[in-house]
């Protein structure tokens, strides 16, 4: 029960802070190594560990913008100009994004290293890449829909496809309304939560991963769950993003409704009998080989970020706060990678496409990044 009361006032902020940088320090050494064997490739920002080595992606790759933000993180927790310095370098390889139309991934790619330094500097160049983004994610919005088309591939497989992640990328219309007055962006923004909210969940609060939705009628076509276990089951990470997406969304808006929907997903995933005693869950919460099944440190770093921002807004004694350190405290006592190792990412023991036996077990770059923005989190809320 210690790891749920009584704890919140003695968060160790400054040790975690320099386990952190001493890491990403590290990661950035590494980058620097792989970057300079692959110049042609234009490679930009790691990904995770494949097969031993570090992967670096493109700008293009829906990952790009999180190590920028991690660096953004770190200058903030710090104070620390080194780290402004290095995140402004990495987040000028990600600009050329602000153009690309064919993902609605411009929030995690653009906010998390734009959004970031224009809240740290007020950058007017960092202000209009954001715009421009936004507008260009607001392309791939349908009116009958009512929702942004989250992926262009897979086209025999459905004809309008919206992922539950694509909550996540709604922060960057809302902060374009904000910077531009123009209330379209926020218009997008909520009518994809409203949507979303209506058709992607079941009566228990779980989500479906993708719905298809017929682009011509708005009808719904099929529910799927692309990177889950079935159709019928509830990927970790796929909760993660709605419980922070609507926590998200009832700050942006102050609408009830979507603090509800988040309470009420939070609820869904702690009362689940599946979910593990040191709230790191299992990859899905009905995998089939249960306990022997692979956790997602990530989703547990996206729960604690979402959970220290819900703590600030709900009524509701359900001690949102208490389970975010707890989150925290068990992710650096068993999953943190050891210092030195792992190229240098803070965290282990994610999981990115089990289905796919893809990036299971191993260090992703966005468990880092959540869980850093958790600690930042927690560290304002205590000063």
């Amino acid at each position: 029960m210690c790891l749920l009361a009584g704890c919140s006032a003695h968060i160790p902020t400054d040790g975690r802070v320099d386990k952190a940088a001493h890491q990403i320090q590290l990661l950035l050494k590494e980058t620097d190594k792989v970057k300079e064997q692959n110049e042609q490739r234009n490679l930009v920002a790691p990904r995770t560990i494949e097969a031993g080595r570090l992967k670096l992606v493109p700008s293009r790759d829906w990952t790009s913008g999180f190590f920028a933000g991690c660096l953004w993180y770190l200058y903030e927790l710090t104070g620390d100009n080194g780290w402004k310095e290095q995140a402004i370098s990495y987040t000028i390889d990600i600009e050329k994004e602000k153009f690309n139309a064919g993902t609605h991934d411009m929030g995690f790619k653009i906010y998390c290293s734009y959004g970031n330094g224009y809240r740290l500097t007020h950058s007017p160049q960092y202000r209009d890449v954001i715009i421009k983004a936004a507008k260009t994610l607001s392309t791939r919005y349908n009116a009958k829909v009512g929702a942004i088309r989250s992926w262009d591939h897979n086209q025999d497989k459905w004809e309008f496809p919206v992922i539950i992640d694509n909550m996540m990328n709604l922060e960057l219309l809302f902060e374009a309304t904000k910077l531009t007055g123009d209330s379209s962006f926020y218009q997008i923004a909520v009518a994809h939560a409203n949507t979303t909210m209506e058709n992607h969940f079941r009566e228990d609060f779980s989500s479906w991963h993708v719905i298809d939705y017929n682009p011509e009628t708005g009808a719904v076509v099929h529910r799927h769950t692309h990177q889950g276990y079935a159709h019928h089951s509830a990927w970790s990470r796929g909760q993660a993003w709605a419980l922070y997406g609507y926590t998200m969304c009832y700050r942006e808006t102050h609408d009830p409704r979507y603090l509800q929907q988040a309470e009420a997903v939070a609820a869904y995933m702690f009362n689940h009998p599946n979910m593990p005693s040191d709230f790191v869950p299992y990859w899905d919460f009905d995998a089939p080989d249960i306990p022997a099944e692979p956790r997602d440190v990530s989703a547990a770093a996206i729960m604690a970020s979402a959970l220290y921002e819900l703590s600030t807004f709900s009524e509701k004694n359900e001690g949102y706060y208490a389970k975010a350190d707890a989150i925290m405290r068990n992710i650096e006592d068993t999953y943190a990678s050891r210092p030195g190792t792992n190229k240098g990412f803070i965290l282990g023991h994610s999981t990115g496409s089990k289905p796919s036996d893809s990036e299971v077990d191993e260090p992703l770059i966005y468990a880092d990044y959540y869980y850093l923005e958790a600690m930042l989190r927690a560290k304002n809320r205590l000063n």
